[in-house]
């Protein structure tokens, strides 16, 4: 195997020294090498707990570093594409968190660093590269289910602390950009054509005036994706895949714990309340290792990332269809 990925990571966000660091840890084919911050007593903080041999108290001086490979890019939305671009300039391959821009325009100026520098650079839906998702998209594609007609997805949390970034409308905040996307990202992994329209109902915070609870209609033309989402309501995610034979259910869909195994349900509803399901488990995996792993490889073998940008231009398109259809009330094309 070549040699390991180099990484360095952007900000000491909550998600990557949690989550996305740790996991990346137990990957094989990179290594988290680096963090900074815009203090270095942060970032030292960091990568002491981390067990990481290089801080950094400027983003900078990490993107100057010619010993790093790639950067993980965590940073609030509204810095997503400029920071991006920035380490593409400096020859960094670029995994960013998702939504990877705050528009469709950026991210065409992210494919414009991305074919100007040649560096590899893709959106971090970590989801993609979970065995339940590559099981789910096989059932899908193997018609086991039948035609796909339906999907039925809801995600939400409660936040409303006006200090946290998911609250603040200019830096991307709301439920849409942070948790709308995961329904509408796997919905278009699994149905085989992109939408052509959609329709919303948004409701914003009278304060914060974030999108706190959104239902979006998505037309496949083949069949429908419904989803809601919402910053303000009790937590909860279940994502069902309707076939005109059989439904799959996700049972933990987006968050996926990386410390037990996790579930899908396939249901040719012949009992109601799914006693008729089989249930398919995976074992014990985490998505971040998994992305990570991924992302390194395509770094190594010149091969694609697992979320392009193309894939991300056609996210956003459906983003920015559906606040605007949120906002005229009428079917927005994409």
């Amino acid at each position: 195997m070549p040699k390991k990925v180099r990484w360095g990571v952007l900000g000491a966000a909550n998600i990557a020294v949690k989550k996305v660091i740790p996991g990346m840890q137990k990957g094989v084919r990179g290594e988290v090498v680096a963090i900074a911050s815009r203090t270095l007593d942060r970032a030292q903080t960091a990568a002491q707990t981390l067990r990481l041999p290089k801080a950094y108290g400027s983003y900078e001086e990490m993107l100057d570093d010619p010993e790093i490979d790639a950067i993980y890019n965590p940073l609030p939305n509204h810095l997503h594409a400029p920071w991006s671009i920035r380490a593409a300039e400096t020859g960094k391959h670029v995994l960013c968190e998702k939504p990877i821009a705050m528009s469709v325009k950026e991210v065409q100026s992210l494919i414009g660093a991305r074919n100007r520098t040649g560096v590899k650079m893709g959106e971090a839906f970590m989801v993609k590269t979970h065995p339940q998702w590559l099981r789910v998209r096989d059932l899908v594609r193997s018609g086991e289910i039948g035609e796909l007609r339906a999907i039925v997805a809801s995600f939400s949390y409660f936040n409303r602390d006006p200090a946290n970034i998911r609250n603040i409308l200019e830096f991307g905040g709301g439920g849409v950009m942070d948790i709308g996307c995961y329904p509408i990202t796997m919905s278009r992994f699994l149905f085989p054509n992109e939408p052509a329209r959609v329709s919303a109902l948004i409701d914003r915070d009278p304060e914060m005036h974030t999108d706190r609870l959104s239902s979006a209609l998505l037309d496949f033309g083949s069949g429908h994706a419904l989803f809601t989402c919402s910053t303000q309501l009790v937590p909860f995610q279940r994502f069902q895949v309707l076939g005109t034979k059989a439904r799959i259910e996700v049972e933990i869909p987006f968050n996926i714990p990386p410390d037990r195994p996790s579930r899908i349900f396939i249901d040719d509803g012949s009992q109601l309340g799914g006693l008729s399901a089989r249930v398919e488990e995976f074992p014990t995996c985490d998505q971040y290792t998994t992305q990570g792993d991924a992302f390194s490889k395509a770094i190594q073998d010149d091969g694609e990332v697992p979320v392009p940008l193309e894939d991300a231009l056609g996210n956003m398109r459906v983003i920015e269809a559906v606040l605007r259809a949120g906002a005229t009330g009428e079917w927005e094309r994409v």
